[in-house]
């Protein structure tokens, strides 16, 4: 007697590991139980057709700023993991910053996963944070499940005593001996806040405030001094590094380099790199602004040549929203504009416009970096990332040639700042499916926002480099 299957799809273009063909896929209690040319023959409660339509694994996104607790204005669980869902996202791992107090005590965490329950429309895990004053807390973190821990090297902004604060060199040397000895690793935002400070200062001081004098702040040396020192930290402790939001070739080269030696780093990047350059500060304003900035025409096709060459591991969103009178008030200059990116229900879409349509990149290529890459540093490979047999059927499905034109109000995220609107995207998200149970389609929208779930876990386990 042939299996009944809870959930099945038929008929799409499913994109596996190492390549993408026409397959049905069979669901049972929220796992993939058969992937088969055809499986015609076998009943199911419920069938979707996806002819013409490809069938990928959800993304997952490890680096969503949702600013909880008590900054939940800016963003939330709520609305931030619904505009994840609307594009193609199933899980994400959201950043300690923001949020007040940050996530670098076990009672702050507490307060994080007591806001997340209930809310997230997909699953989800949280990152803790390396900052000074707070190093006898990575074990008690690590006890709860907490396996990954960023740091920053330059000043990430922000008021108050209880802020996040950067790493000194000393907390953060001390600080990767600790997470190394507990298994997990560190993520960094790799600038140098000697170089970046003082450059910011003098052009204030000139009267030089505006979108090109802030990319001139923010230089590529910047990036290239810190990321050598992490990497030099990290082969002296043997924590492994996972690089965020690198913007420049030159990083890229250089950590894969380290690669090549035998460091433990991986290295992510963003859509807004591949998608937009140092001119568009000046032509969008605030709504592009971020750190490191973007970069010229020139970089951003270098890394479209570097992911190509298998050099990237990660693509995530920065996803960094604030409310418009922090970023889009006529009295702030560039400088004073909060910086961040808000365009986490974008980054499926433009890495599939911009990769697959306009530049052939295979879609198991792209389904690496947005998907396995991000599982598997997380940990979460193969229960996650990927479509096969026993996986979670975190599925999203896309209609290609589906020409739309981004508005404001079809953003789910609270505040509808986007660097992205305006823009005509090729592909559409047409179905996203958490553990077999759909939590958004075209056609309804969001509507499973209860369906997350956290996935915490020791960071003792076996560790997975993508």
């Amino acid at each position: 007697m042939n299996q009944v299957f809870d959930r099945m799809i038929r008929n799409g273009q499913v994109v596996l590991p190492d390549g993408t063909y026409r397959l049905d896929i069979g669901i049972i209690d929220g796992k993939i139980a058969a992937i088969s040319e055809s499986l015609a023959d076998s009943a199911a409660n419920d069938v979707l057709d996806a002819a013409g339509k490809y069938v990928l694994p959800g993304m997952i996104d490890i680096h969503v700023h949702f600013n909880e607790p008590n900054f939940g204005h800016w963003e939330g669980f709520a609305a931030g993991s619904a505009a994840l869902a609307a594009g193609g996202c199933t899980a994400y791992a959201d950043m300690p910053l923001n949020g007040n107090p940050p996530t670098v005590t076990p009672e702050a965490l507490n307060m994080k996963e007591k806001l997340a329950e209930g809310n997230s429309a997909v699953d989800y895990t949280f990152w803790g944070g390396l900052v000074p004053g707070k190093l006898d807390q990575l074990e008690k973190m690590a006890s709860l499940g907490i396996r990954g821990f960023k740091a920053f090297m330059s000043n990430p902004g922000g008021e108050g005593e209880g802020r996040f604060r950067e790493a000194d060199d000393w907390t953060l040397y001390e600080g990767m001996k600790k997470i190394a000895a507990l298994g997990g690793f560190v993520a960094l935002h790799a600038e140098s806040d000697a170089i970046t400070s003082s450059l910011a200062e003098q052009a204030v001081r000139e009267g030089r405030t505006d979108a090109r004098a802030f990319a001139l702040s923010r230089p590529v040396i910047a990036e290239l001094e810190a990321v050598n020192k992490a990497i030099l930290f990290s082969e002296q402790t043997g924590c492994e590094v996972h690089f965020v939001h690198i913007s420049s070739v030159e990083a890229v080269e250089l950590i894969d380099r380290a690669k090549q030696r035998g460091a433990k780093v991986t290295v992510e990047t963003c859509p807004h790199y591949l998608l937009l350059t140092e001119e568009d500060m000046t032509s969008i304003g605030p709504a592009a602004k971020c750190a490191p900035p973007l970069r010229s025409a020139k970089q951003k096709e270098g890394l479209w040549r570097l992911l190509a060459e298998g050099k990237l591991d990660v693509i995530a969103s920065d996803h960094s929203p604030c409310p418009p009178e922090l970023k889009l008030d006529e009295s702030l200059t560039f400088f004073e504009a909060w910086g961040g990116i808000a365009g986490a229900q974008s980054s499926l879409e433009i890495m599939l416009d911009e990769g697959w349509v306009k530049r052939q990149i295979p879609l198991h290529t792209l389904a690496h970096l947005l998907s396995a890459g991000p599982a598997k540093r997380f940990g979460l490979y193969p229960q996650k990332g990927l479509i096969a047999e026993g996986a979670d059927a975190d599925l999203v499905i896309v209609a290609p040639n589906r020409f739309y034109t981004l508005a404001g109000d079809q953003l789910w995220q609270r505040h509808k700042i986007s660097p992205y609107l305006g823009r005509t995207f090729a592909c559409k998200v047409t179905t996203t499916m958490v553990r077999g149970k759909t939590v958004y389609t075209e056609e309804a929208g969001v509507y499973a926002a209860k369906q997350g779930k956290l996935l915490l876990q020791p960071v003792n386990a076996a560790q997975q480099s993508p």
